[in-house]
């Protein structure tokens, strides 16, 4: 069980608050909430859990100041260890370097796209007990680029670039071999329905591509990318929830109407990616100022220096997302979850 405070902090209570005599008849229906007239009597409930702009209340969404809102963070963060690394051409033009990671949270494989060669996984290029060369270069470990007949990588002779090592097997930071600037940096959750199924509910997979065609132009960034479907309650409740909303409700209401808080997700994931990377320093693309606090983590282990708005291409009079869906998406974001975001009149 994590010690998250967003698995443990809901935005409203993820279980319906009972009135005296409504007990039966909520309970009798268990998750299976569903009609207009329910959804009303849900919103009526819950009145006590909103403010008066609507916006919903819990112990880390309420908090105004950053600092009270850093303690509410988990003091440990996930272990992770990049298992894997390897370059992929896209079909978009620049290439990224793809890295898989294990951790002691949970049984997920998380990712980050990184672009640019030169920044590296500390616990990917770490020596290991009885590493050999073709090993390193087989699980990533290289400097340069892999061809034929290559068999050093901790040397590149195309390139003459070399990585240094210590008595310990960490390897040593160069700003010749690697990237040590400020980097762009994009937190994406999962999302199957808005990648890979079109979906015009929500703009997360124009916000993916967005963040890769800024990175790309940019020459160097990271898209962590975290497994937690949903904002964290996975697909199938998604699905569940996708059909309470065409029942009235919005993307808050649904998620609590199935008994599941809000917002799910947990980014202590992502900051233990970001320091194993040795992305310390970041400008962050997000809408989202509580994202901001959540990535520092509690010690402020990572530093955000710029907030990169992500503002819909529909918006800026690009070919984007076009929905009632996603506009409600979208106004549900802003009015309940705080994030900064204003349509141009």
């Amino acid at each position: 069980m994590t010690d998250d405070i967003f698995e443990n902090m809901p935005i409203i209570s993820p279980t319906v608050t009972h009135r005296e005599g409504e007990n039966d008849e909520v309970e009798s229906k268990g998750n299976s909430v569903v009609g207009s007239d329910s959804i009303e009597r849900f919103k009526h409930l819950h009145n006590e859990g909103e403010n008066a702009e609507g916006r919903c209340m819990s112990p880390f969404h309420t908090v105004d100041k950053a600092e009270e809102k850093r303690r509410l963070l988990p003091s440990k963060l996930p272990i992770v260890q990049c298992i894997a690394r390897a370059r992929i051409p896209t079909t978009q033009g620049p290439e990224i370097f793809l890295h898989l990671y294990s951790n002691d949270s949970d049984n997920k494989e998380h990712l980050a796209i990184v672009f640019g060669e030169d920044i590296r996984s500390r616990s990917l290029y770490k020596q290991r007990k009885g590493d050999t060369q073709s090993d390193r270069m087989i699980r990533g470990a290289y400097v340069g680029k892999l061809y034929p007949g290559r068999r050093d990588a901790d040397f590149d002779k195309s390139t003459g670039l070399k990585l240094e090592f210590d008595s310990n097997g960490d390897m040593i930071v160069d700003k010749n071999t690697t990237y040590c600037d400020t980097t762009l940096v994009r937190i994406h959750s999962e999302c199957y329905t808005g990648e890979t199924a079109w979906s015009a509910r929500c703009d997360c997979g124009e916000q993916f591509d967005e963040a890769g065609r800024l990175m790309g132009i940019n020459g160097h960034g990271c898209i962590v990318y975290l497994r937690q479907e949903g904002r964290g309650i996975g697909l199938g409740e998604k699905l569940k929830a996708y059909n309470l909303q065409d029942l009235g409700a919005d993307t808050v209401e649904a998620n609590l109407l199935l008994r599941h808080p809000a917002d799910k997700r947990s980014f202590g994931m992502a900051t233990a990616i970001l320091i194993d990377l040795g992305l310390i320093e970041i400008d962050l693309l997000t809408n989202n100022p509580d994202k901001i606090i959540a990535v520092e983590g509690r010690d402020r282990q990572v530093h955000v220096h710029h907030r990169v708005p992500m503002v819909p291409l529909a918006w800026q009079g690009e070919e984007g997302v076009k929905s009632k869906e996603v506009e409600g998406y979208l106004r549900t974001k802003v009015e309940k979850m705080g994030h900064l975001l204003s349509k141009p009149l």
